[in-house]
């Protein structure tokens, strides 16, 4: 089980449409995720559990992950959280966040 505290550095936190990135992005490993926040734990899978926790930019939360795939899982979960670029190679000039999400970061 990998166990890691960390800031939430999305804008706009996880509010609907990160929540549903973030749930299908859970949902394609096989390990069990869970996150925490102010001692309340719920499904990383599920998407209505995690818009109870109303994470937003800045909170402090918990991702716990565990089973066979967690290295890879907890890798690409804590990079989505912190808001890290899946691919650094973007002319920002015009840059649309939908499209970089569905071609470097699903």
């Amino acid at each position: 089980m990998l166990i890691k505290r960390l800031v939430v550095q999305l804008p706009r936190g996880l509010q609907a449409r990160h929540t549903t990135i973030f749930v299908d992005k859970a949902n394609s490993f096989k390990s069990e995720i869970v996150l925490a926040k102010n001692g309340k734990t719920t499904n990383g899978k599920n998407i209505m559990g995690i818009m109870d926790l109303f994470i937003k930019e800045g909170d402090e939360i918990t991702l716990m992950v565990d089973g066979i795939d967690e290295h890879l899982a907890n890798e690409t979960l804590n990079k989505f959280l912190l808001n890290i670029r899946c691919n650094k190679n973007n002319d920002n000039s015009s840059f649309d966040v939908r499209k970089h999400i569905i071609q470097n970061c699903l």
